[in-house]
């Protein structure tokens, strides 16, 4: 384990970012982000985002490993099954065995995938500008995280650079909620009986 300092990506104490949970107010909108995988994790974060105090909250996580589409989609429809989904460039990628699109996959599994990649507004999509993003709202309160989301804290603590460079393992959740807030503007609002508000305005 890394020890806590200069080598920890995210160097705020999980007691300024950990939160009980609480019932999501209709008016705030969500959004969920995946993380494709196989021998590593699945994992996806379901987010919420109070866009008029713009904090955003991480409130439910799945991680899962050497699953297929069929089962992931399965413990995440209940979710909201028109939940916007952000997911990264290598779902574009084309599956091996039968040639079709692992995003596809997904769609046709019955989760609402965005029709793009994860992307900043510009059309970016940086790990480090992500990160940056997220630490900046953690260090300013507007980063929270259901205190419930325990592997999530545990991805917290290991999450670290090496020689200056990210080391890319046990991130699956972090890597998930980064597309989630990467995509904030397309979140929706949940409203009454599970349906979702999609004429929610645009954030910029």
């Amino acid at each position: 384990m890394p020890a806590l300092g200069s080598g920890r990506i995210f160097p705020v104490t999980e007691e300024s970012i950990r939160i009980d949970p609480f019932e999501i107010p209709k008016h705030w909108v969500q959004i969920g982000g995946l993380d494709f995988g196989w021998d590593h994790p699945f994992a996806a974060a379901g987010c919420a985002w109070d866009r008029d105090a713009d904090v955003f909250h991480v409130t439910k996580i799945y991680r899962e490993r050497e699953a297929t589409p069929i089962i992931h989609a399965a413990a995440l429809k209940p979710w909201g099954a028109a939940m916007p989904w952000a997911w990264p460039h290598d779902g574009l990628q084309h599956d091996k065995g039968s040639g079709e699109q692992l995003a596809a996959q997904y769609r046709a599994q019955g989760l609402a995938l965005l029709p793009e990649r994860a992307t900043f507004d510009d059309g970016t999509n940086g790990v480090e500008a992500g990160l940056s993003d997220m630490l900046q709202r953690m260090q300013t309160g507007r980063w929270k995280v259901f205190s419930t989301c325990t592997e999530w804290f545990e991805e917290f603590r290991l999450y670290h650079r090496k020689d200056g460079r990210i080391v890319k393992e046990r991130d699956d959740l972090i890597s998930a909620s980064r597309y989630a807030l990467m995509m904030k503007r397309h979140a929706r609002a949940n409203h009454v009986n599970g349906s979702w508000n999609f004429t929610a305005r645009k954030v910029l």
